[in-house]
């Protein structure tokens, strides 16, 4: 549907910056300030976001008619904190930023989050008129320079991703973009996107770093680079996460994007993915395409994590609602994806959990005694290569080791959740790439944001 309060030509892009905190029983939004971006990069006819996903959801509604003009799903770093420990004993905020295409006339934001039915509640509301003279209309830094790792078409037509690097110095900038190529090949071999590369641009920033690396707190290792990414983010030694969200967003700004990746210049194995904020990945770890591929998978689809093995920093429910996530369900009947599941197939579908939770369990325990003897990151990759090859045997076994079903043990838990298929890349390190449902949804996201190509 076509937005009739925007000029013919195109929009540019509107930026609603905001801290968003509280605590675990808590939570507030309050304003920082609107900018005015550049070009909108997306269709105006796929304004309405109607696939249900995000922990939170924004609408733009016109003023004067109280007519939906844009929405988009979303998840939060603030979303994400809220459900650890520190939440229950500290107040904290985060910056986060909403963007849409530049109305002409007054508009009205609103934020909802979900409830414990599913259904979304506003949780904040504020006026925005387009006119008003606070609204920062310098530009993109003039330092930042932008260029093209894969152009397709024009931005409107195509998904854009943005790959930012941080922690490259200066003179690592050959380097960068060679970090940048090889990670839009990685994306580019796992299908769909594989399939679907013509849909997309890929576009990169280069930032150049007063030093090489990123932070790694737990290491001893403390860095400032220019987007601010680090590790031990949520005290999860291999989380990587940038809380400086208004200087990743000002360096974004200079080219046209919806999907973000930051590539941190670090050897060390670790990343991130964030629901339509960003995701992140180290760039010279041996396992860098699994964690490159499956991070996106959180950000781009809003896929969940189907493990339950390892140590995450989250608090675990006591009840079982459903996951707003396409990949993961508290129906042992999997009524979610019920049309990709084969006649016949038992429901809930037996795997051999049990020989895989023995396994996981000692392989658990070697990586807390790697971690605590400080080893080479060569020590935990080679024990990385040796459960996956474990791992991928034993789930590929049994008559269902290649069906769709519904498979017990997702999202952190053992019990009461269940996933797809019985390996997945959100599930192990499998180089098998997704299951046939999150494939599924990932060309959902593709569809949303680009005009198809002739295949």
């Amino acid at each position: 549907m076509a937005l009739s309060t925007l000029p013919a030509a195109d929009p540019r892009t509107m930026r609603l910056d905001c801290f968003h905190g509280g605590t675990a029983t808590e939570e507030q939004i309050s304003l920082d300030g609107l900018v005015l971006e550049g070009p909108w990069p997306g269709r105006l006819d796929r304004a309405i976001d109607d696939t249900n996903l995000g922990k939170y959801y924004f609408e733009v509604l016109d003023r004067g008619t109280n007519r939906v003009l844009y929405s988009r799903g979303f998840a939060s770093v603030f979303g994400e904190w809220q459900e650890t420990p520190e939440a229950a004993d500290v107040r904290r905020q985060f910056h986060e930023s909403l963007r849409f295409p530049a109305p002409t006339s007054p508009v009205q934001v609103v934020v909802k989050k979900r409830d414990r039915q599913n259904a979304f509640r506003e949780l904040w509301s504020v006026a925005v008129n387009p006119a008003d003279p606070a609204i920062d209309r310098a530009g993109p830094p003039a330092n930042v320079k932008v260029w093209a790792v894969m152009q397709n078409g024009e931005p409107r037509d195509k998904v854009d991703l943005l790959l930012m690097g941080d922690g490259y110095a200066a003179g690592e900038m050959e380097k960068w973009h060679k970090d940048a190529r090889r990670m839009a090949d990685t994306l580019f071999s796992a299908s769909p996107f594989k399939e679907r590369r013509g849909d997309f641009n890929v576009w990169a920033v280069d930032t150049p770093a007063d030093d090489s690396g990123v932070s790694r707190p737990s290491d001893g290792i403390h860095r400032r680079p220019p987007l601010r990414a680090t590790y031990d983010a949520f005290g999860s030694e291999r989380y990587v996460l940038t809380f400086d969200n208004k200087r990743m967003r000002e360096a974004a700004s200079a080219a046209p994007y919806e999907f973000i990746e930051i590539v941190v210049n670090d050897r060390k194995y670790g990343g991130g993915g964030i629901f339509n904020l960003y995701a992140t990945v180290a760039a010279d770890n041996a396992f860098t395409p699994y964690v490159f591929v499956h991070e996106f998978g959180h950000h781009f689809a809003g896929l969940a994590d189907e493990y339950y093995t390892s140590d995450v920093a989250y608090e675990a429910s006591s009840a079982r609602p459903e996951p707003w996530e396409p990949n993961v369900t508290a129906d042992p009947h999997a009524a979610k994806w019920s049309g990709l599941i084969a006649a016949g197939t038992p429901l809930p579908t037996p795997w051999p959990k049990d020989r895989f939770e023995s396994l996981e369990k000692e392989i658990q325990a070697r990586r807390r005694q790697i971690r605590a003897a400080h080893l080479p990151e060569d020590a935990m990759e080679a024990l990385f290569r040796e459960e996956r090859e474990k791992t991928t045997a034993l789930l590929a076994s049994g008559p269902h080791g290649h069906a769709v079903g519904a498979f017990e043990g997702a999202m952190y838990e053992g019990r009461g959740y269940y996933r797809p298929q019985a390996d997945c890349i959100m599930f192990t390190r499998d180089e098998g790439g997704f299951c046939a449902v999150c494939r599924r949804a990932i060309e959902r996201i593709i569809d949303l944001y680009s005009r198809p190509s002739p295949r």
